[in-house]
């Protein structure tokens, strides 16, 4: 099966591409690169780059794993865009995933005793991206949601949890002070295409992608002028 996956949901922007995954001698490649803006720019460079790399023509992808949110507005619209017009071009079928989840999935988390696990990214605002799984199954267990920390600590249920992204040492904190334990971890915790291309393989298809937008953008655009339309 061939793949290509990516991400731009956050302050990153990762690539991969996989030719022959389920055969004994797959080729792959694959980008990361940190980043608070300019994803749409490095993107379509960046998936020639691995595409180019693992030896993959574009006609032959077989899906397009992508995440589709959380994140920022204009990464989470232009990781969506991107998966949507290569799937126009290549007639490709898309896998998505929540980007917590694929954050979930990173073999940086090790295995450790607690039951669950959050994701828990840095909102602003005092606010966070918080999803939070089955540690095991990796199975959601609260839906991705944007909460007030006070609000996202009743999110992570009573039992010793484990937090882990940029919002995780305030929300732990938080959970602490209300008798939770709860412990963070990999406060650099960012989604990776990598972790998504074999994956990918055994996903279920989707037939529509939108983007899972959980406030609306900061920037909003100017009122209309008073005198547009007036006579002369």
């Amino acid at each position: 099966m061939n793949i290509l996956s990516l991400d731009t949901c956050f302050d990153a922007c990762s690539v991969a591409a996989g030719r022959g995954l389920r055969s004994l001698t797959p080729g792959i490649s694959f980008a990361f690169e940190g980043m608070q803006r300019g994803h749409s720019e490095r993107l379509m460079p960046m998936i020639e780059m691995v595409m180019a790399e693992a030896g993959l023509k574009f006609k032959l992808l077989d899906r397009i794993a992508v995440t589709f949110g959380p994140g920022t507005f204009t990464g989470t619209r232009i990781c969506v865009s991107a998966a949507r017009a290569l799937a126009l071009a290549t007639g490709a079928q898309f896998v998505a995933i929540s980007s917590l989840k694929l954050m979930a999935m990173s073999p940086r988390i090790s295995a450790a005793p607690t039951r669950r696990v959050a994701i828990a990214t840095d909102a602003r605002r005092d606010e966070v991206y918080i999803e939070v799984f089955d540690r095991h199954s990796l199975q959601s267990v609260a839906a991705p949601q944007c909460l007030a920390i006070t609000d996202a600590v009743k999110a992570l249920g009573t039992a010793p949890i484990v937090v882990a992204g940029s919002g995780a040492e305030a929300l732990a904190a938080a959970a602490r002070r209300e008798g939770i334990e709860a412990t963070a971890i990999l406060p650099d915790l960012l989604p990776d295409a990598l972790d998504l291309l074999f994956p990918a393989c055994e996903m279920p298809v989707t037939d529509s992608l939108r983007p899972l937008y959980l406030r609306p953008p900061d920037a909003k655009p100017p009122a209309p002028s008073p005198f547009l339309g007036a006579g002369a």
